[in-house]
């Protein structure tokens, strides 16, 4: 394979700067990068770089191409569990590809963090994944590079896949994760869908046994060597799963299971067990928002806690993070914040820019979005709220939200009317809380510089004693654990009183790195807080949101 040498300083293809690794394997790397060529304000992406094998007559100059198409079939087969590939190029010795940005954490990076998931778990990802195997085998369509780098899970326990197209695209046997090429694959045999089904084996070893069945031999050519030559390991932590593992991992390809008999098998598996079914629910944790989401890498974000005219001050890692007095009902900050202006570009920092915080009707452009969370009705004891999905930015903002630059860097969504009602500073951490006169919601956007390097725990130590302060203070369900734009992050929700009225809060935290944080609170009246309304702001906010402080 030809060696890329890659600078972040340079932009790949042009346009595409790329700012975080958050997936390695053999021959591919995936980044979290910004797409500078979308205007003022850079929209986050996911960028893999793929070595491409030294060619001189130039036979690989098809992959491009081949990918693009071979990927538009296949979103259009499997909406929302294909990523959708927007840009393709060869350059550097590589072939790189640009993802809209993924909601969701790659296998990979889990494993590496989890060492093993139990059966159940992975029988319910591997039922996702035979899911979009069999709409591409429907259509003759091979995947041929399925591996743990090539599926990002996500919180609702479905799965995206990357990679379709890749087969093929030029004369070498596998491009990326030898380790999990079939054998057929190994000695550059014609291949078709009985690889993937390999491949989908190999996963589910890999998910219970911690390791691949076959290992990775550095060279690229003894790793196909050893799937080929070499017997299986037995797998001893597989349970239900073995005899389907097994049957997935025979050396012929004639003798390999068939789909219809591998979900039965994996059906089973999770009827066996059913409490061990209810707490295998993958926990997206791209180290950046899968990174976080990683579009410029994001951090803290979860729902905030701030409504009412008088909220204790909370401090996270520093004395910023939460609610302070004096919120609505005072017109707090600076005037300039109506006055129209672009938003910022996403490395913007604080304090960059005219000096003014302004809306801009014009939003950046947006992927399609995730499912986004069902509402639980309303009861006595709260219910933790599905936290909301953290994908890039809308490609046009929902009616009534105007873009608003912050002088101090950042820029989200706001409704109509919104503006600044107060600001706190101390040192280099601040926060804002915006809302409008008659309204009794607020979104609260705190930077801090000393926050912790764990961002649950900054929510249960920093956070949360002060919060206890407050009147009726009520967490609901645990803190969450989440990625948000290529970050690590945390969601925190509770209900509470404040001046007299019932108030619900989600807050997410996020890690910028060097002990930066931010952390968005969303907080409405807990009798509301269900209101459609109110959930497609939340969403809102959470897609739109990009700090300045990079």
């Amino acid at each position: 394979m030809g060696r890329a040498h890659v600078s972040t300083h340079q932009l790949v293809a042009g346009r595409y700067r790329l700012l975080e690794i958050i997936q390695r394997e053999t021959n591919r790397i995936c980044w979290y990068a910004e797409d500078t060529g979308t205007g003022e304000i850079s929209r986050p992406c996911l960028v893999t770089q793929i070595g491409l094998p030294e060619d001189p007559r130039g036979a690989e100059r098809r992959a491009a191409a081949r990918l693009l198409r071979t990927t538009e079939n296949m979103a259009l087969l499997c909406p929302g569990r294909i990523a959708t590939v927007v840009d393709a190029a060869e350059e550097a010795g590589a072939l790189w590809t640009v993802n809209e940005w993924i909601d969701g954490t790659p296998l990979g990076e889990l494993l590496s963090e989890q060492g093993t998931f139990n059966y159940v778990r992975a029988a319910r990802i591997g039922l996702e994944l035979l899911d979009v195997l069999d709409a591409a085998h429907a259509q003759g369509i091979t995947h041929g590079e399925l591996s743990p780098g090539q599926v990002f899970a996500r919180e609702d326990h479905s799965v995206v896949v990357t990679g379709f197209g890749l087969a093929g695209a030029t004369l070498a046997p596998r491009l990326t994760a030898p380790a999990y090429a079939s054998p057929e694959q190994a000695r550059d045999q014609r291949i078709g869908p009985a690889a993937d089904l390999w491949a989908l084996g190999a996963i589910l070893y890999t998910m219970v046994e911690g390791r691949p069945p076959f290992r990775d031999r550095g060279r690229p050519e003894n790793t196909l060597k050893g799937v080929d030559r070499l017997p299986l390991r037995t797998p001893v932590r597989a349970g239900p799963l073995t005899q389907v593992v097994q049957g997935l991992l025979r050396k012929d390809s004639r003798e390999r299971l068939t789909r219809p008999v591998v979900r039965e098998a994996l059906t089973r598996a999770l009827s066996e067990d059913p409490e061990a079914a209810l707490a295998a629910a993958p926990v997206p944790r791209l180290r950046g928002a899968y990174a976080g989401m990683r579009p410029g890498s994001p951090a803290w974000s979860r729902r905030t806690m701030v409504a009412g005219t008088a909220l204790a001050v909370v401090t996270v890692a520093v004395a910023v993070l939460a609610a302070t007095q004096g919120l609505p009902g005072t017109d707090g900050g600076s005037d300039a914040a109506e006055s129209p202006a672009r938003p910022p570009a996403s490395t913007a920092t604080p304090g960059e820019g005219t000096g003014g915080d302004s809306p801009d009707p014009s939003g950046p452009p947006s992927p399609p979005q995730s499912p986004s969370p069902t509402p639980t009705p309303s009861s006595p004891s709260p219910t933790p709220t599905p936290t909301p999905t953290a994908s890039a930015p809308a490609t046009a903002l929902p009616p009534g939200f105007q873009r608003y630059r912050a002088a101090e860097g950042f820029s989200v969504a706001l409704p109509e009317g919104w503006k600044r009602l107060d600001t706190d500073r101390d040192g280099g951490a601040y926060r804002v809380v915006f809302g409008a006169k008659g309204d009794d919601r607020t979104l609260a956007v705190t930077y801090s510089e000393q926050a912790g390097p764990d961002p649950v725990a900054v929510w249960r130590d920093d956070v949360e004693p002060n919060l206890k302060q407050a009147d009726d203070y009520d967490r609901i369900g645990a803190i969450r654990a989440t990625t948000y734009q290529g970050r690590e992050a945390a969601d925190m929700e509770w209900t509470a009183h404040v001046d007299g009225a019932r108030v619900h809060t989600l807050g997410r935290g996020v890690l910028l790195g060097g002990g930066r944080s931010f952390s968005l609170r969303w907080t409405t009246p807990d009798a509301d807080w269900e209101a459609a309304a109110n959930q497609e702001a939340l969403r809102t906010f959470f897609t739109t949101f990009r700090p300045g402080s990079d």
